[in-house]
């Protein structure tokens, strides 16, 4: 099959497009999943460079490479990455139950793998093991939800798991509901997007912080107001701050909240070393959620959303698979709003 394999940690040259891998066969349990469409995202890129270490404490850049800064923990090279797909079932393995060939599939990022012991344990998607990066993805058939009967394409829906799931996560978390005030950083992008679409869902006003250039696309995915980059809120005039950005505003975040407010981050693109006085914290009962587990419940929530046509990602552009580097390149220029979307080749299995 064609796939992108990640050689090492560092730059778009160690992506390795390659048409003689081979397929995968399910194992018990698993799925063999014919990959539609694959989602781009930060965290893949993150992953690339090693950027989880905390030795690598920059913005996500070309320039920060890390021997051992994985998603999840250290990576075995070579691996398929790929976070988030749409994809039809092509083979089943042995002990599934519950699904048939044919069936349009999607499955979060972070795979819950709770235990009493370990209630966050996960495993990732193009992390742990390989990803969507290639024309055949093989899945545990636990983690996979059917979306065959939604409306959306598989464009879309390839857009979706990731963002849409880390959003929906965080607004979990921070217990967005009806007529919250919500700030939502990094809001044209595709967990931000997501997040000011699903806020809005649940009857929260929603500020959007974004470029001046991509307002438009904000309000219309939901934004009542619009805070442009680099302003800062008005002192104790929210409910919630959902962040997806961190670096040095944290400070200004936390000020905005109002006593006994939430602010969640799932994202620290602006810098993830940052300073806060904790007495705007404490003397305020400010609440911190940081959010990278998901409990099944919340991607359970999302797939219904999907499936009953109530939200919609945007897609700005689309790119053959081989062309993973231009598509990275494009996502770290910010140029586009939204989501970016890989299409692999048709099958040569």
């Amino acid at each position: 099959m064609s796939a992108v394999e990640l050689t090492a940690h560092g730059g778009p040259e160690v992506l390795r497009c390659r048409e003689d891998v081979a397929t995968p066969v399910p194992r018990d349990g698993e799925v063999l999943v014919r990959v539609m469409a694959a989602g781009v995202n930060n965290t893949d890129i993150n992953t690339r460079l090693g950027w989880y270490a905390k030795e690598a404490k920059g913005a996500t850049s070309e320039g920060d490479v890390h021997a051992d800064g994985a998603f999840a923990g250290a990576l075995d090279f070579p691996r398929i990455q790929g976070a988030e797909f749409c994809g039809r079932i092509v083979a089943i393995g042995a002990g599934v139950s519950g699904w048939s060939i044919g069936q349009r599939v999607v499955c979060p990022t972070n795979q819950s793998e709770a235990t009493d012991a370990a209630p966050t344990a996960y495993v990732a998607l193009g992390s742990d093991y390989d990803g969507a990066f290639a024309q055949f993805c093989r899945v545990p058939a636990r983690h996979l939800y059917d979306v065959t009967e939604s409306q959306l394409s598989d464009t879309e829906i390839a857009a979706m798991p990731c963002a849409f799931g880390t959003a929906e996560n965080l607004l979990t978390r921070a217990q967005v509901g009806e007529g919250d005030r919500v700030l939502v950083t990094g809001a044209s992008g595709g967990v931000g997007l997501a997040a000011v679409q699903l806020a809005k869902l649940r009857g929260a006003v929603v500020t959007g912080q974004c470029a001046a250039s991509k307002a438009d696309a904000v309000r219309e995915a939901g934004a009542a107001h619009i805070l442009v980059r680099d302003e800062t809120a008005a002192p104790k005039s929210l409910d919630v701050v959902i962040d997806v950005v961190g670096g040095p505003a944290l400070g200004g975040f936390l000020e905005a909240l109002l006593p006994a407010g939430r602010y969640a981050v799932s994202g620290a693109i602006a810098g993830p070393v940052v300073e806060a006085d904790l007495r705007t914290i404490y003397l305020n009962d400010l609440t911190i959620f940081g959010c990278t587990y998901q409990p099944p419940s919340v991607f359970q929530h999302l797939v219904d959303l999907i499936n009953k046509g109530l939200i919609r990602p945007l897609v700005s552009a689309t790119y053959p698979l081989f062309e993973i580097a231009r598509a990275q390149a494009d996502f770290l220029s910010k140029r586009y709003p939204g989501k970016l979307v890989l299409i692999p080749p048709e099958s040569n299995a």
